[in-house]
């Protein structure tokens, strides 16, 4: 009897140590999944995360392949006293400008699909005020240009600028202080100062002008002369000596090409009040 309750306890021993090594490889294997379970969620988070945190931060930043507009403005501020004005308002369309100067021919035209009348130029061509006018320290000039053409590059080229004499005697290449508008390269603009041996070379689209009236507007003061095309400022440096003398020209090209030509109108030259 001794012997069969001995057994007995030797056997439920032997079960529970058995039962007991299982639950614990059950609970081991368990925890594993649980643990494995756990890493997977964790690093979805962190995956999650992540990708958030970089869109943020792509959203936050500057936009990629966009460019940057920069915007000068117009800072030209016209005189205030009125010494020159000429539209060829008065003058009948074929008939020539007594407000002008010439070597050549200074024929008023009008022009299809712009408004007012024009000043045709001939070519090598110089015009000049028909009377001597005598500039201020301060002062501006605007005036239109219009370059009728097929193609720009049959034009070439237009200056205008100021020269120490009003004669008009022979045509004018360039000469003073003077603006060049280089047709014939589509979007080279030159700034020039014969007086100050100085040359400056900017670029311009010329080409979206065609057919299409331009405006200049000139500001000297001093011994400085700023140049604007259609609001865009090209040039603000010393163009004159402190004594130069001062007459505006505008020389026609020197060629054109299929019939191309240039004409201009609206001229206005202003001064300042004395403060």
């Amino acid at each position: 009897m001794n012997h069969k309750k001995l057994l007995f306890s030797l056997l439920t021993t032997a079960g529970l140590i058995t039962g007991f090594n299982a639950n614990a490889q059950f609970g081991s294997l368990l925890q594993k999944a649980k643990d494995k379970a756990a890493q997977k969620a964790s690093d979805a988070f962190d995956k999650k995360t992540s990708s958030s945190s970089t869109s943020s931060s792509s959203s936050s930043g500057a936009p990629k392949g966009n460019k940057i507009i920069i915007n000068t403005g117009f800072d030209f501020v016209p005189g205030d006293t009125v010494l020159f004005t000429e539209d060829f308002s008065a003058v009948p369309v074929g008939s020539s400008t007594k407000a002008f100067k010439t070597n050549g021919a200074a024929t008023v035209v009008s022009v299809g699909g712009e408004s007012g009348k024009w000043l045709t130029l001939a070519d090598n061509a110089t015009y000049k005020f028909a009377k001597q006018l005598f500039y201020p320290k301060h002062f501006t000039v605007e005036f239109d240009i219009l370059a009728a053409a097929d193609q720009i590059i049959d034009i070439y080229p237009v200056n205008f600028g100021f020269v120490t004499d009003n004669s008009v005697r022979d045509y004018i290449s360039s000469g003073g202080a003077y603006v060049t508008l280089k047709y014939y390269n589509d979007d080279e603009v030159s700034i020039n100062s014969e007086f100050l041996s100085k040359y400056l070379n900017s670029t311009f689209d010329l080409t979206t002008f065609t057919n299409r009236k331009m405006h200049v507007s000139l500001v000297v003061d001093g011994d400085r002369m700023v140049v604007y095309l259609d609001q865009t400022k090209l040039a603000d440096t010393m163009a004159f000596m402190p004594t130069t003398a001062k007459n505006l020209y505008i020389s026609a090209p020197m060629q054109y090409k299929n019939g191309s030509k240039v004409l201009v109108s609206n001229f206005k030259v202003m001064g300042f009040k004395k403060v």
